[in-house]
């Protein structure tokens, strides 16, 4: 573990990425801080986290696994974090129980959101213009073909009208579309998205219809294209199921933006292999990285991305910005801005 922190370096405040994917979040943090030297960023395997966790003071999770037993070694750790929002990988209790404080990067003050809902519209588009079947045509050498289709008067059901979900409401707009969303609540809005709201007009006038957790089936019926942007937890785990599936309309499309494990992998494989499902995008997958040869890729209709929804210049660079700061702040000794507590 050469170059890593030791427990004795104690003018130092050490902050501690979880593997090497998501390469730009650790290499922009880096060159944030590279003019503050009591500030050690270093990038540790997977497998080599939990034995020197013990050694840092905050950690970036990314798409570790923090449960009780890792958490319970980190006895000098003030704060984990996620490189954006997720934060299903964390036992949060058992953080709160190790006096440890949980908090995610606001997605819609970084630009994370609008990264994420600009991947949606491409994966639609490119599921509507038949990306795949476009590229078959070029090696064959066929002019028009194939024969598209167009966002214009297509309805969309956006799942989780959160920070992603606005976004995304905000940018069909201009496409023609109907907009139909369902969040788990209408009453209550971060702070970030009352002023987002304020400024770009009320967000009830972005959606043409609105429903809550109960309505999903109810809306997947009228939806040429659901997107998902819901978080992952035990009630939203696999909620698009076979259920969900048989209630969309045949030949709609199915965008996932948002985790894996919303997505029922079997159910969803059967659906496209039925041809009752049209498509499929998506940016983030049941295992993660994707084995390319798995099956489901064997259908033309399928479009996939290597969760690169939020992985952009601008979002990267802000959010680097956000760890940046939070890791001068706990040096200080100051209290921390920027960051959403989940704990």
């Amino acid at each position: 573990m050469d170059g890593l922190a030791s427990k004795s370096d104690h003018k130092i405040t050490r902050v501690l990425f979880c593997g090497p994917h998501f390469s730009a979040s650790h290499d922009y943090t880096k060159e944030y801080l590279q003019n503050y030297p009591f500030i050690q960023v270093d990038v540790v395997p997977l497998s080599d986290v939990t034995d020197v966790i013990a050694n840092y003071h905050l950690c970036v999770v990314k798409n570790m696994r923090l449960n009780a037993n890792v958490l319970s070694r980190a006895n000098q750790m003030k704060l984990v974090m996620q490189f954006g929002v997720g934060l299903e990988g964390v036992d949060i209790d058992a953080a709160t129980n190790c006096g440890i404080k949980v908090a995610r990067i606001p997605g819609d003050v970084t630009g994370n959101a609008a990264s994420c809902a600009e991947m949606a519209i491409y994966l639609m588009l490119g599921l509507l213009r038949k990306q795949n079947e476009m590229r078959i045509a070029i090696e064959q050498k066929r002019l028009g073909e194939p024969i598209g289709e167009t966002l214009l008067g297509k309805t969309v059901f956006i799942m989780g009208l959160g920070d992603i979900g606005v976004e995304l409401a905000k940018r069909l707009r201009p496409f023609g579309v109907k907009i139909i969303a369902t969040k788990r609540s209408w009453a209550s809005h971060s702070q970030a998205s009352r002023q987002s709201s304020v400024k770009n007009g009320v967000i009830n006038d972005l959606v043409d219809e609105k429903g809550c957790h109960e309505n999903i089936l109810e809306f997947a019926c009228i939806a040429d294209i659901v997107v998902c942007c819901l978080s992952l937890n035990k009630e939203t785990a696999g909620i698009v199921n076979k259920s969900f599936l048989s209630s969309m309309r045949k030949g709609s499309l199915l965008v996932n933006i948002a985790r894996g494990g919303l997505l029922d992998y079997e159910a969803v494989a059967d659906y496209l292999e039925s041809g009752h499902l049209g498509g499929l995008g998506i940016d983030v997958a049941w295992h993660e990285p994707f084995n390319p040869n798995d099956p489901i890729l064997k259908f033309k209709n399928v479009l996939i991305t290597p969760h690169v929804a939020g992985v952009t210049e601008h979002s990267y660079r802000s959010m680097a910005k956000v760890v940046g700061d939070v890791a001068l702040q706990l040096h200080a000794g100051t209290p921390l801005a920027g960051i959403e507590f989940v704990n």
